[in-house]
């Protein structure tokens, strides 16, 4: 018999959350900053795996055991932050446990303004655990400060403009943050630019060893599994090195590919289309022009 897979619990107020970890009553109904460094989070206080009905963003000082996230584990030592959007399947493991401050933002604090469209640009929330921000002592006095505001503001009661100030903060503290990870982009640059020899390898492979034919189109969700990462933290590590994300990556070696085998081969521009995983010639038709600014046979005929 098949064993059931048991349903994660959902979370779907900061209150309720509260109330499993044995915290206060939020201050504010719809955003809370949690301080771990005299409290810890154990694997008993949580259900085994559960969702967020609202933002998470962590600063872990330091962490022991492993705490999953999706496939993966974050693991590291020194800590760091993690972000995670509503609906992120989370899980804690092996007793992990870990000192720092959490904000949690519920997703109606901010809809009635622009972050509540804009947050989705931040695509760090995209990003697995395993890809967290590392901070440097400078970056680590930023954030703290502006969680410290957020913290000071909470406390100091409600009123008509607490709501404004909490969220430009929160505007802030993921500016801060999108600006480090551009930064960690660069200082890893080595350790990238191996992963971007890897993605060349896999894709040359696909598009050689008749893959294509058989699955279809590589897609940005393929790449990163083969890659151990999240599609977004690949396309955002691709547009730091090559300018590109990943679906413009894919699509310039495919148009390499579609160039080498129109030149090298007598097969139909419907035989290359079917070749390099497409269901239909005219889409890699309107690929190719719209990338060349010709058309395959256009680009075939040039070579005669």
């Amino acid at each position: 018999m098949k064993k059931e897979t048991p349903i994660p619990h959902q979370f779907n107020s900061i209150s309720d959350l509260h109330r499993v970890l044995g915290l206060h009553k939020p201050l504010h109904p719809l955003v809370s900053l949690v301080d771990n460094t005299e409290i810890s989070v154990k694997k008993e206080q949580l259900p085994n795996s559960f969702l967020l009905n609202f933002y998470k963003i962590s600063y872990k000082i330091g962490i022991s055991g492993k705490i999953r996230y999706g496939q993966n584990y974050y693991d590291f030592d020194e800590g760091g932050m993690a972000f995670t959007s509503p609906n992120q399947l989370l899980a804690i493991t092996d007793d992990a446990e870990y000192q720092g401050l959490t904000l949690l933002i519920h997703p109606d604090l901010i809809r009635n303004y622009p972050l509540g469209k804009n947050i989705k640009n931040y695509g760090f929330f995209s990003y697995d655990t395993h890809e967290a921000l590392h901070l440097s002592e400078k970056e680590k006095s930023i954030i703290l400060t502006i969680l410290k505001n957020i913290g000071e503001e909470l406390q100091s009661g409600i009123d008509e403009y607490s709501q404004d100030v909490i969220i430009s903060q929160i505007e802030l503290l993921l500016n801060y943050s999108n600006r480090f990870y551009k930064r960690q982009f660069i200082t890893r640059k080595a350790v990238n630019n191996d992963l971007l020899a890897k993605a060349e390898a896999l894709l040359d492979g696909y598009f050689n060893d008749k893959t294509a034919l058989i699955k279809g189109l590589p897609t940005v969700q393929y790449l990163g599994e083969q890659l151990n990462v999240s599609a977004r933290y690949l396309s955002d590590m691709l547009r730091s090195l090559i300018a590109q994300n990943a679906q413009q990556y894919i699509h310039q070696k495919l148009i390499e590919k579609a160039k080498e085998i129109l030149s090298t081969s007598n097969l139909s521009v419907a035989e290359v289309a079917y070749q390099l995983g497409f269901e239909h010639p005219q889409s890699f038709n309107k690929l190719f022009k719209r990338k060349t600014n010709t058309s395959p046979l256009e680009f075939r005929q040039s070579f005669n």
